[in-house]
C-alpha cells in the first residue's frame, strides 16, 4: 500500500494572507480558513491542498522544500507574481533557466521556462 500526498504545511508569521497570496498566484481557492490554519486547493476535494499555520519566527534560512511552477509564458508569469509582491532572490544558482523568486513571507519558489513540446 502507498500514501497519498494531501497536503504541503508551511510555516506563516500570516497564515491567511500569505495563504490569499498563493491562492491568487495558484489559481486555487481557500477552502478552510481558521485563526490556527488556512488551507487551499485548486478545488474543495482536489489534493494536494498547501496548509498555512502560524509561527511567531521569521523566516531566517533558504528552504529545504520549494515548490516549482511551469507556466506557460515564463515571463509573463515572472512579472505577474513580481507585481504581486513576490521579489527575486538569489540564492546561488547562477546562469540557469528558471527564474527564483520569494513569496512576501520570503519563501523560495521556481518560475521554470515553458515546457518544450
Amino acid at each position: 500500500m502507498t500514501s497519498v500526498w494531501e497536503s504541503l504545511t508551511v510555516d506563516a508569521q500570516d497564515p491567511s494572507r500569505l495563504a490569499h497570496w498563493w491562492a491568487e498566484a495558484l489559481g486555487y481557492q481557500v477552502i478552510t480558513e481558521k485563526p490556527d490554519e488556512v488551507e487551499i486547493r485548486k478545488a474543495p476535494d482536489q489534493a494536494p491542498g498547501i496548509v498555512f499555520v502560524p509561527v511567531t519566527e521569521p523566516k531566517t534560512t533558504k528552504n529545504r522544500l520549494h515548490i516549482d511552477l511551469r507556466p506557460a509564458d515564463q515571463e509573463a508569469e515572472v512579472e505577474r507574481l513580481v507585481d504581486m509582491g513576490a521579489r527575486h532572490v538569489d540564492i546561488g544558482q547562477g546562469g540557469v533557466e528558471w527564474t527564483v523568486l520569494s513569496d512576501p513571507e520570503g519563501n523560495e519558489f521556481c518560475v521554470l521556462r515553458e515546457r518544450e513540446e
